[in-house]
C-alpha cells in the first residue's frame, strides 16, 4: 500500500493530500530513510513522523484498504514518542 494512503486509512493524518505534502517535505521516515508518498509500506515497517515539535516512531501491524475510526489505531503500535527541544531556548 502507498504510504500516503496508509497514513490516511490509519488516521495518523486526516487527509491524503496532507500526507503527500508531509512526506514530500521529508517529515516521514520509512525504516530510517526519508519516504515519498508513493513509497510502498508493509507489515513490520517502522515509520517515524515529525509533527511540529513531536517525533513519533511506530511499527505497522496491519494493512487495510479501509477501517472504521475506532479500529484504525490497531493498525500500528507506537514505539516511542519524543518532544523535541525548542532550538531557540537551547544553548
Amino acid at each position: 500500500m502507498r504510504l500516503d494512503k496508509y497514513l490516511k486509512v490509519s488516521r495518523l493524518i486526516k487527509r491524503r493530500t496532507v500526507a503527500k505534502d508531509v512526506s514530500g517535505a521529508g517529515k516521514v521516515l520509512l525504516n530510517g530513510r526519508p519516504a515519498k508518498a508513493a513509497s510502498d509500506v508493509k507489515v513490520g515497517d517502522r515509520l517515524t513522523l515529525l509533527f511540529g515539535r513531536r517525533e513519533v516512531e511506530l511499527e505497522i501491524l496491519e494493512i487495510a484498504d479501509s477501517k472504521r475510526a475506532e479500529l484504525a489505531a490497531g493498525m500500528y503500535k507506537i514505539l516511542k514518542e519524543t518532544v523535541l527541544a525548542d532550538e531557540e531556548t537551547s544553548f
